[in-house]
């Protein structure tokens, strides 16, 4: 059987991995063993992060919500319960939205969640 070197291929893979690696501290970024952990690693957490992503966005909407729902009399759990009771079906990222862009239509949501609030 026939030695194989397969040195370009070789060479391929590691110069990919040290240039996904650049800008990391130390021999992050040198030596290809930790510069390969480190990516992997790296991956690991934008995959993960992506998705925390989605929980962290809900948090400063609800939060945007609360502080404008402040301002109209009204917590964030009494208007979104006024808004269910209404069947207003608004999601949180449009309701932020409105609170800070537009605050007339959302002092309009307001008094519609406070109107059934009362009417129920």
């Amino acid at each position: 059987m026939a030695r194989v070197k397969g040195g370009t291929v070789s060479r391929r893979r590691r110069k990919k991995i040290l240039k996904l690696a650049k800008g990391y501290f130390g021999s992050k970024h040198t030596l290809y063993k930790t510069a390969n952990e480190q990516v992997m690693h790296s991956f690991k957490y934008a995959y993960n992060d992506r998705r925390k992503l989605k929980g962290n966005m809900r948090k400063i909407w609800i939060t945007r919500i609360n502080a404008a729902a402040h301002m109209h009399d009204l917590s964030y759990s009494r208007l979104m319960h006024g808004l269910k009771l209404a069947n207003v079906e608004i999601n949180r990222k449009m309701l932020s939205e409105m609170a800070i862009h537009d605050a007339e239509s959302f002092a309009k949501i307001c008094e519609e969640a406070k109107n059934a609030i009362a009417n129920a």
